[in-house]
C-alpha cells in the first residue's frame, strides 16, 4: 500500500495541497480546546479533593492525552490528507472510545474487571462486524455508529446503576447523533454549501469528548453510595 497517496474524501477539499481544507484543519483546535479544559477541570477536582473524584487518578489524564492526539491526527488528516495521514486520525479516535468503553464500564456501571474486558472487547468486535454492513449506506461514519449506541446504552443501563449519570449521558448522546449527522451531511450538501459540514461534526464532537471526561472525572457512582473496586 502507497502509504503517502492522496486522499479525497471531503467536500471542502479540491485540490491535494496543505491548506485545501483550512476549515476543517483549524476546526481540529476546537479538539486541543477540549483537552485543556478537561485538564483544568481534571486538576481543579484533584486539588479541591471534591466528592467522588479519584486521588492520583490516572486513567482521565490518559483520555485527555488521547483526546489532544485526536486534535493532532484530525489536523494532519485535513492538511496532508494522505493515508499515513488518515491513520493518525483514525487511531486515537479509535483508542479512546474502546478505552472509554471500558472505563465506564467500571467506573458508571460498577462492572469488574473481567466483565468489563470482555463487554470492551465483545463491543470492538461487534463494532467491526457492524460498520462494514452500514458502510454501504451511511459510508465512512458507519465506524462512528457503535460508538453512539454504546452511550446511548450506558445511559439506559446508568438510570437503575448510576442515576446521575443517566441524563448526562443521554444528552451527550443526543449531541453526538447530531454530530454525526452533520458528517454524514458533508458531501450531499456540497454542491449547495461548498465548504461542506465536517467542521460542524469537529466543533461538536470536541463537546462530546469534553463531556463524556467531565462525566468519568466524577463518576464514582454516586446513586448508590459505592463505587467499583
Amino acid at each position: 500500500m502507497d502509504w503517502t497517496r492522496s486522499v479525497d474524501a471531503y467536500c471542502e477539499r479540491l485540490d491535494p495541497g496543505l491548506w485545501a481544507e483550512p476549515v476543517n484543519a483549524l476546526t481540529n483546535a476546537a479538539f486541543l480546546v477540549a483537552a485543556v479544559a478537561a485538564w483544568v477541570a481534571w486538576r481543579t477536582d484533584q486539588r479541591r479533593k471534591v466528592p467522588f473524584t479519584r486521588p492520583g487518578d490516572r486513567a482521565v489524564p490518559a483520555l485527555i492525552v488521547i483526546l489532544f492526539l485526536i486534535g493532532i491526527g484530525s489536523f494532519l488528516f485535513h492538511t496532508v490528507a494522505t493515508r499515513w495521514a488518515a491513520l493518525a486520525d483514525v487511531v486515537p479516535i479509535a483508542v479512546f472510545i474502546h478505552v472509554y468503553f471500558y472505563l465506564a464500564m467500571r467506573r458508571i456501571l460498577g462492572r469488574g474487571v473481567v466483565v468489563s474486558l470482555v463487554l470492551t472487547v465483545a463491543f470492538l468486535v461487534l463494532g467491526y462486524g457492524v460498520a462494514p454492513v452500514l458502510s454501504g449506506v451511511i459510508g465512512s461514519s458507519a465506524g462512528y455508529v457503535p460508538a453512539a449506541i454504546a452511550i446511548l446504552a450506558v445511559a439506559v443501563a446508568a438510570r437503575r446503576l448510576n442515576r446521575s449519570a443517566a441524563g448526562p449521558l443521554a444528552l451527550i448522546g443526543a449531541i453526538f447523533m447530531i454530530s454525526l449527522a452533520f458528517r454524514m451531511a458533508d458531501i450531499p450538501f456540497c454542491p449547495s454549501f461548498p465548504v461542506g459540514t465536517h467542521f460542524v461534526w469537529h466543533c461538536l464532537n470536541a463537546v462530546v469528548l469534553y463531556l463524556l471526561i467531565r462525566i468519568l472525572i466524577r463518576a464514582n457512582l454516586r446513586s448508590s453510595g459505592t463505587g467499583p473496586s
